[in-house]
């Protein structure tokens, strides 16, 4: 039997695909006259027979069944392009695959053959969705006189609901629709008619026992405003809130099936609760700085209100040329929904030691504040807290107690933040303090932009990245702020190929401190070699200013280098070779190991 679209073109130039096969298996051969390469290829793409004959366990009635299925994958190829008038066949062996049986399936399978023809392309001669919600846009090419491909009828029929949807009218559906093909002209009328429905307000959010979070704080979390008119960007947003807190494993939230009746629609929240306790570790290798470990436990509901816990662990220095053990141990502590939905309270404890090539610190600091959501990419956090430092540097030994203020603001487009092709990320650090054994006040400000850009539409092409760092200490001398609060460079986060804290303030006799002022440049290519694999070039550059302001009094550095990434599924493998940019290039390596983009 062959699939019959009522027309088809005469026989004409053959466009065929022989898939990869494995020993034994059946050959599978496309063959699709007058198709441009751009619909073979999605032909090729839906073809389960073509997928089935590189499985080396598909049986011959695994074939077959394929083989039948594809009439109806093909036929949807062919409309969705715009061919109402073509023909499908698929030959198993010689014989139409309609007409095998799968109860008497032959004991084996050697070739078959998918004859794919298009007929004319049919044109919109009629194109309507009615009643439209004010300001609906329906998808452009949905119009008289143009191509008639299956999906614009699918899209502008989503679009026309979800106009309504957007109103209020929650329970807006196609109520008819009417799609006549006229193979004398040529010709595809779609007409499509709406019921939008009344409109509706939000009800209650009904919660079904997930055996985790309490019923009453997954309310105050989604937020969903009852008696408020329906959205469905509002019902996405209650969603998300509660995605965001990791206290579940999957969130939906269904709309009821039937309005109440004064009007409201009550919303189901079904929830998955996400395994309550998570550890992680973590590694990273420098040939200067040596090996850094860390680990963290990670509680997401620790009092039945998805609060979070996280304790954080890490020494390095291990092995490196930079200065002793570095350690540090913190605790971090969230509660969401704390004043609004998307305000959350932090407590914040953290101890640590930086034994550096240039100053030793041990300090404790402590403090709590509040995070808020102001968009999805656009969120800052500010807060309160004490800090006592134990310092030994090139300026003496010393102790400093401060009250800070620390505030953040973040934001965050990319597409993704391991390995970003696209977007941008803007982190500004202010952070005011006031001493407590002295008489100072001050402010730490520092600034961290990136900017990611994919060459052309390809998933897998070039990816241009550049990173700007300023930081700035105002109102301080070097002598009366911690160590960790004055800058350097070189070194993994700043100049590649320049040992690591390589570039500070020269006191003279030897003795150096860190910098008031620091710029950072970075620009990476990244090329894809393969699937898994690409290839990263860059430069970087890096000034330390003993001013808080200017180039006056500062040196630079830069360093350049190559790098390889191997991609893992979750993120990048980073391995980076960089020489310096100065008498010493070419003779100079430093080598860098890491999870992640450098950047």
């Amino acid at each position: 039997m062959i699939a019959s679209i009522r027309r088809y073109l005469r026989f004409g130039v053959f466009y065929l695909f022989v898939s990869c096969l494995p020993a034994g298996a059946a050959e599978v051969t496309l063959q699709a006259p007058d198709l441009p390469d751009t619909v073979t290829d999605r032909l090729i793409s839906a073809s389960v027979s073509i997928k089935a004959s590189n499985e080396e366990t598909a049986s011959a009635q695994d074939l077959i069944a394929a083989a039948r299925a594809d009439y109806g994958r093909l036929v949807s190829v062919l409309y969705s392009s715009g061919y109402y008038g073509g023909t499908v066949s698929i030959l198993v062996d010689g014989r139409e695959a309609a007409n095998l049986s799968l109860l008497n399936a032959p004991p084996d399978v050697q070739k078959i053959v998918l004859h794919v023809k298009s007929g004319p392309h049919f044109v919109f001669s009629h194109a309507r969705v009615s009643p439209l919600a004010p300001g609906t846009e329906l998808p452009e090419g949905f119009l008289p006189g143009q191509l008639a491909k299956s999906d614009l009828i699918v899209d502008a029929a989503r679009a026309g609901v979800e106009g309504w949807r957007e109103e209020g009218h929650a329970k807006a559906d196609v109520s008819k629709q009417t799609i006549t093909a006229d193979h004398r002209s040529d010709t595809l009328s779609a007409d499509i008619q709406l019921s939008p429905g009344p409109r509706l307000r939000f009800g209650d959010l009904e919660v079904g026992n997930d055996g985790n979070v309490r019923a009453k704080r997954i309310k105050e979390i989604a937020a969903l405003p009852t008696g408020e008119v329906f959205s469905p960007d509002v019902l996405k947003t209650a969603a998300e809130n509660l995605r965001r807190t990791g206290s579940f494993q999957s969130v939906a939230l269904g709309e009821a099936d039937t309005p109440n009746p004064d009007g409201s629609l009550d919303v189901t929240a079904e929830l998955t609760a996400a395994t309550p306790r998570r550890i992680g570790f973590g590694a990273e290798l420098s040939s200067l700085e040596g090996v850094t470990l860390s680990s963290f436990w990670l509680h997401r509901n620790l009092f039945g209100g998805a609060e979070r816990l996280r304790l954080d662990a890490e020494i390095g220095g291990i092995g490196g040329d930079s200065g002793g053990i570095d350690y540090s141990f913190g605790a971090r502590f969230e509660r969401p929904a704390t004043f609004s939905p998307n305000t959350d309270l932090f407590l914040d404890f953290r101890i640590q030691q930086s034994d550096e090539p240039d100053f030793r610190e041990r300090s404790v600091q402590i403090g709590g504040g509040l995070k808020h959501r102001f968009s999805s990419h656009l969120s800052g956090e500010t807060g309160l807290s004490y800090r006592f430092s134990d310092i030994n540097d090139d300026l003496g030994s010393r102790t400093l107690q401060y009250i800070l203020l620390p505030s953040k603001l973040t934001w965050d487009s990319r597409d993704n933040e391991l390995d970003a092709r696209r977007g941008s990320f803007l982190a500004l650090d202010a952070t005011p303090f006031i001493g407590l054994n002295r008489n100072i006040a001050g402010a730490r400000i520092f600034a961290d932009v990136r900017k990611y850009q994919a060459l052309g539409a390809s998933e897998n092409g070039v990816v241009l990245a550049g990173r700007v760092q300023v930081g700035s200490v105002m109102g301080a001398s070097s002598a009366d702020v911690p160590p960790e609060f004055l800058f350097f460079s070189g070194g993994a986060g700043t100049v590649r190929g320049q040992p690591y804290q390589s570039l500070s303030v020269n006191l003279g006799g030897g003795l150096e401190i860190g910098g008031r002022s620091f710029l950072g440049l970075s620009g990476e290519v990244r090329a894809p070699v393969s699937e898994k694999i690409s290839a990263v070039a860059f430069v970087d550059a890096g000034y330390i200013g003993e001013d808080s302001i200017g180039f006056d009094n500062g040196e630079w550095q830069g360093g350049s280098g190559f790098g390889i990434r191997y991609d893992t599924g979750i993120g990048p493998i980073r391995l980076d070779v960089g020489t310096p940019l100065d008498s010493d290039a070419g003779s100079q390596f430093e080598f860098y190991i890491g999870i992640g983009q450098a950047f």
